[in-house]
């Protein structure tokens, strides 16, 4: 058999089969007695039923009895360490349970189980022993009492500042203690004593006297103490240091805050100035962010910055400011000066971050460091300074300063390692805004070059026109609008879309545009330009198919085949439109009265896509009407089953009266694209003009060679008239060549038309079919000058083609721009 150990033993004193039970009434009469009881007490059952259970107890623990039974009464039981008196007087300490032993339907009764603790370890440990235990812990304790004075405290507390445990005696909190929130501690203290229920792990950040100048963080617990009677005495608390894991969190907070905050746009200052709003005042008092100039243009920073200053100077550009004292920001990126051999510039060129600890104002070096922010340090010193490069894939663009006043620790290495990590985070999101920036500019001015900057002056409509793509990164898009001055005060109305977004579908826009103004200078027909248009695209998806065979398959997505297009010319001498499109919407037209129509125009095939031929349509249009040219873009999304529904949207914004005609297309913009359109969208309104008739002047003219001479003395008078008596030698001398080629060459009737615009125009009208040539007569040839001397006295001149002949045109330049 084996022996029982210390262990065993004390184990088997708390075993429930080592107890002695007895039985209490509510009054806490002893009801019933076993032998366990008696051996433990030496009480006879005949002495002790009808005692009172305080006449068992010693002195101390017999006026608690009241205070015991009514806990149980409120809890259902009790448990606690109680010193018993035996028959011979010899105290006996026992731990007691008391539990709930009501019969049913019976009398309420408490069971009271008893085990002997004499044998306990701990039970007869010291006054002095105990005090070591809690005095020497690494860890603060402190009680106080009711009023939440300090009545007993340990060495370890004495660590935080306040004086030794003598010293804290009488005092509260606030008196020990000044730099924390004493009132928010004894909040909880009071809340203690009055619920009796402790609280644990209150964390609590403030500065100790022990350390005034950095903050600090500690969890506190709170526990209540009771007399014997279950009275409150006072609350007993202790104190752990939580700074370095308090920090820890602060650091992953800091860079979580960065992670949401930086890089939010694809704006280079917006960017810095993130960066320098996370870093304050958490983790700095002052933060600066300085970039090279060519980072804030989009342009790749040079591999090593020298001074470029006069002075040997480096001149950076202030992107972000931040200070704890001032909200502001910084605004227009100011020019800041470092000279050579300061620490901003050695950080700059090595790509490595400096720390200085402690800085000495009257060091010429160190204050060098502040050149810049100077102004921002509210007439403060800074303590330390961390400097840290702005690096990003392998480049360098600027430094990020860092710095703190008195109140704070000096920067250490995990603030260093700390900056380094936020400092790379915000240079990964300049260096993409820097990028951005770059081909967002290079987008706007490929934009700038493909649309037209401002549309051409003349006197044919008014227009406005509004342009919204779908890509609002790169403002690019596919859709374009033209307006094309032609012969005869005529003008070419023209939106079109290539199929895609962003800046491929713009390059290929821009080609399918340069293809329609070339062709609209051969003044043909509008279904004869998309007929040309369509062969001018399919040849360049040929092309493009041909280049994918020998290089392979492209990623630019620069394809043409499914552009649209809607081509109109409008004539203000007779107000007559000729319109045709290319699976294009039919252009709105607003007449004087406001009210809106559709044009009923023939659909052609997209262009590039084959199918029938296309055809035209023209209407005339009233002075004051205004045309509305738009792509399927302003529709939602331009499906068929909801063109009807789509229109009547557009009827109704074009129904909207503006001030102004520009006023009114934006406005219809903003009332049917949405902020961030699925497709792009372009508009153009054209509100029409006449020419009023005393500006414009046709004869008939005989076939005949005197009628020449007629025709220039006619011209002249009109010219007189006009005021124009200036131009009257180059126009009879434009007059008589093409009156005379058409009298020489051509059959039919011949008419004459002058036109007073913004040019003088001359036309000549007559039934052949054939365009006359530009020659180039040796010297000794007796004719062929004629239309070499137009062009020569003419701005330009040209043959536009009708059905029922051809008109031989040329423009005079009118020097005046007044006339």
């Amino acid at each position: 058999m084996g022996t029982y150990d210390e262990d065993d033993v004390a184990r088997r004193r708390f075993d429930v089969a080592d107890t002695a039970p007895l039985l209490l009434d509510t009054r806490g009469v002893v009801t019933s007695w076993t032998r366990d009881a008696e051996r433990l007490l030496g009480y006879p059952a005949a002495e002790v039923v009808g005692m009172d259970l305080a006449g068992l107890l010693a002195h101390g623990d017999a006026v608690r009895v009241p205070h015991v039974l009514e806990r149980c009464g409120r809890a259902g039981g009790w448990a606690g360490l109680l010193s018993a008196r035996r028959k011979d007087g010899r105290p006996v300490p026992v731990m007691a349970r008391i539990t709930s032993a009501d019969e049913p339907g019976g009398r309420a009764r408490w069971l009271v189980l008893l085990n002997e603790m004499a044998d306990a370890h701990g039970w007869n440990m010291s006054r002095s022993v105990l005090e070591k235990m809690v005095g020497g812990s690494p860890i603060g304790i402190a009680m106080v009492n009711t009023d939440l004075r300090f009545v007993w405290s340990n060495e370890a507390l004495s660590r935080f500042g306040g004086g030794p445990p003598e010293r804290r005696l009488g005092l509260r909190l606030a008196d020990v203690q000044p730099g924390l929130d004493a009132e928010a501690i004894e909040a909880q203290m009071r809340r203690v004593l009055e619920t009796g229920e402790p609280v644990i792990g209150y964390e609590l950040v403030g500065r100790v006297r022990a350390a005034p100048h950095r903050e600090t963080a500690h969890m506190l617990s709170f526990t209540r103490l009771d007399d014997d009677l279950g009275g409150p005495m006072g609350v007993y608390y202790t104190v752990v240091d939580m700074t370095e894991r308090h920090r820890a969190r602060q650091r992953l907070a800091l860079l979580d805050r960065a992670g949401r905050r930086i890089g939010r746009t694809l704006d280079i200052v917006r960017t810095a100035q993130e960066l320098a709003d996370v870093a304050v005042p958490d983790f700095a008092d002052v933060v600066t962010v300085d970039l090279l100039e060519p980072v804030l243009r989009g342009a790749e920073p040079a591999p090593a910055q020298t001074a470029d200053g006069p002075d040997d100077s480096v001149t950076l550009r202030r992107a972000g400011r931040r200070t704890a004292d001032d909200p502001g920001e910084a605004t227009g990126a100011p020019a800041v000066v470092y000279r050579a051999g300061s620490p901003a510039v050695r950080c700059l060129v090595g790509g490595r971050p400096l720390r200085v600890e402690r800085l000495d104002p009257s060091d010429p070096l160190d204050a060098l460091t502040q050149e810049g922010v100077a102004g921002l340090l509210a007439g403060s010193e800074p303590t330390s300074a961390l400097i840290v490069p702005v690096r990003a894939r392998g480049a360098t663009l600027g430094v990020t300063t860092f710095l703190r006043r008195h109140r704070h620790d000096p920067f250490d290495e995990d603030d260093l390692a700390l900056a380094e990590d936020l400092v790379s985070r915000a240079a990964v999101c300049v260096d993409n805004a820097r990028r951005y920036t770059r081909e967002r500019d290079a987008a706007l001015v490929l934009q700038r070059n493909l649309l037209p900057r401002r549309l051409p002056e003349q006197d044919a409509v008014e227009v406005a026109a509004c342009y919204r793509p779908a890509d609002e990164l790169t403002g690019l898009g596919g859709d374009w609008y033209d307006l094309i001055p032609l012969s005869g005060a005529r003008v070419a109305l023209v939106v079109g879309e290539v199929p895609g977004h962003g800046i491929d579908a713009a390059a290929a826009m821009g080609r399918v545009r340069t293809a329609v103004r070339t062709l609209a200078a051969l003044d043909l027909p509008p279904e004869e330009i998309l007929a040309h248009l369509d062969d001018l695209v399919t040849r360049m998806d040929d092309e493009e198919g041909a280049a994918e065979a020998e290089a392979g398959p492209r990623t630019d997505g620069t394809r043409t085949v499914g552009s649209a297009c809607v081509y109109a010319v409008y004539d203000p001498v007779d107000g007559r439109c000729a319109m045709a499109a290319a699976g294009h919407p039919a252009p709105a037209v607003v007449l004087p009265d406001g009210t809106v129509t559709f044009v009923e125009l023939p659909q052609g095939p997209p262009l590039g896509a084959g199918g029938p031929p296309y055809e035209s349509a023209v209407v005339t249009l009233p002075e004051g009407s205004t045309l509305a040219l738009h792509t399927d873009g302003l529709l939602a999304r331009g499906e068929r089953w909801a063109l009807d529904t789509d229109r009547e949207r557009l009827r109704h914004a074009l129904e909207q009266s503006a001030e102004t005609l520009d006023l009114g297309c934006r406005a219809v913009i903003d009332a049917l694209v949405p902020a961030r359109p699925y497709d792009d969208v372009a508009l153009l309104m054209a509100r029409t003009r006449r020419l009023p008739a005393d500006r414009v002047a046709d004869w008939e003219l005989p076939a005949d060679p005197a009628a020449v001479a007629v025709a220039r003395k006619t011209a002249s008078r009109r010219l007189a008239e006009w005021g124009l008596a200036e131009q009257s030698f180059t126009t009879e001398l434009v007059v008589s060549e093409l009156v005379t080629n058409a009298i020489r060459y051509a059959t039919g009737p011949i008419r004459l038309r002058l036109i007073r615009e913004r040019t003088l125009v001359c036309e000549v009208f007559d039934g052949g079919a054939t365009a006359p040539h530009l020659r180039h007569p040796r010297a000794t040839d007796e004719g062929g000058r004629g239309l070499l001397l137009v062009s020569q006295v003419s701005q330009r001149w040209g043959t536009r083609f009708l059905p029922e002949g051809k008109i031989i045109w040329a423009e005079q330049s009118l020097a005046d721009p007044g006339v």
